[in-house]
């Protein structure tokens, strides 16, 4: 499996605050991601795998909405974040 407790934990220490920080928006952003890219480069392989596609579109809205709420509450953590995990151009 490509997400292990590894990778999460990985994931949780290089964006959030440690290993066990797991709430944090900077965190999930960064798990959503990791799950996005992944997804991407399996829909480029199998381009008819339509249950994927609406996964993949799920979990951009969801990291759509935490980025609003993070740019809402604290607009330097937020660009903090899309630097970091360079989400924009």
């Amino acid at each position: 499996m490509y997400l292990t407790s590894e990778v999460k934990k990985d994931i949780f220490t290089k964006h959030g605050k440690g290993a066990v920080d797991t709430g944090s928006a900077e965190s999930q952003i960064a798990l959503f991601t990791f799950r996005i890219n992944h997804m991407t480069e399996h829909l480029k392989k199998n381009k008819k795998d339509f249950n994927t596609q609406r996964a993949l579109l799920n979990l951009v809205g969801k990291r759509r909405r935490l980025l609003d709420h993070l740019k809402h509450v604290e607009i330097y953590r937020y660009r903090a974040v899309l630097k970091d995990l360079e989400i924009r151009k």
